[in-house]
């Protein structure tokens, strides 16, 4: 679902008050080069990239990446992947989504002849200028070499260093353009955007995230993961295929509460106020942006414009 002009001028009232909404954990990172971690994850390397997760795996004619980091850090990344995974080429990257975090090696990768893989949606935000509620300035667009070269409108898969490589749409769950990549061989998932161990996902609503689309995409994820498969997000600590199954519950249940109170009459004001998040916050911290995302989702998506 790309924007259209009459898409845009039905939301220009939530972008302004999105503006007032405390930016995303993302949006926040300082601009500055990042220490590069690496740890094992089921013999699959993961990079933590100035608090961004980029999965690594060696072929013999290069490495496979999952998601980039920001550009700033695109230097440290891949001398990280030269150290550590013995070898300075990326054949392939998998952009789980079109945010800045994912996408900040695409250039170094694409002028060196790796291919760039992404759901289709993701290749068009990267070839234009974008606005988001998550960031305050404009998301310029990719050049050409930085684009993604290898796209998919639902699943597909890749041969790689002996073994099998699933990507699969989310459909609407952070954004328009999201992709899990699964590594059945390893028992772990990159779920990208829509998940995290430890805060509540961002839903960048005014490009396609959709609180319908949301938790269909949870429901995929625990159809694919086992309960022990390692899920790994585009940031923070993992988590398990079992704590999956658990958010989709708490998300379904939320869904219906949402759809309740819209029938009321409420505004996103109102859901906060009300906590229906409540016995999860002190896991998961403060849920008012999320619920305002959500909500504007939902009014977005069922109010006639």
């Amino acid at each position: 679902m790309l924007i259209d002009r009459r898409f845009l001028l039905a939301a220009a009232p939530a972008l302004a008050a999105a503006s007032l909404l405390p930016e995303s954990a993302f949006a926040q990172k300082k601009a500055r080069t990042a220490d590069v971690a690496v740890k094992d994850v089921n013999g699959l390397a993961v990079f933590d990239v100035g608090g961004c997760n980029v999965i690594g795996l060696a072929g013999p004619d290069g490495a496979l990446l999952v998601d980039g980091g920001r550009a700033a850090d695109a230097a440290a990344l891949m001398a990280a992947v030269s150290r550590d995974l013995k070898t300075s080429r990326v054949a392939t990257l998998i952009n789980t989504h079109w945010h800045p975090e994912q996408v900040g090696c695409n250039e170094k990768v694409g002028k060196a002849g790796g291919v760039i893989v992404s759901h289709e949606v993701t290749k068009l935000y990267l070839g234009r200028d974008s606005r988001s509620a998550l960031y305050p300035q404009v998301i310029k667009a990719l050049p050409p070499e930085a684009r993604p070269t290898k796209c998919t409108y639902d699943r597909a898969a890749l041969d790689f260093a002996g073994e099998t490589v699933e990507y699969r749409y989310l459909p609407a769950a952070h954004t328009n353009g999201d992709l899990f990549v699964h590594f059945p061989k390893h028992n772990v998932i990159a779920a990208g955007g829509p998940v995290s161990a430890v805060r509540w996902p961002v839903m960048d609503y005014l490009n396609g995230a959709f609180m319908h689309g949301f938790v269909r995409s949870y429901e995929i994820l625990a159809e694919v993961a086992k309960p022990d498969t390692i899920i790994i997000p585009a940031e923070g600590p993992t988590l398990t295929g079992a704590d999956v199954a658990r958010q989709k519950d708490m998300y379904w249940a939320l869904f219906k509460t949402m759809f309740a109170d819209f029938n009321k009459g409420y505004g996103p004001k109102d859901l906060i106020a009300d906590h229906p998040l409540k016995d999860h916050e002190a896991q998961y911290g403060d849920p008012a942006q999320f619920l305002d995302a959500a909500y504007r989702s939902l009014q977005l998506a069922t109010v006639p414009h």
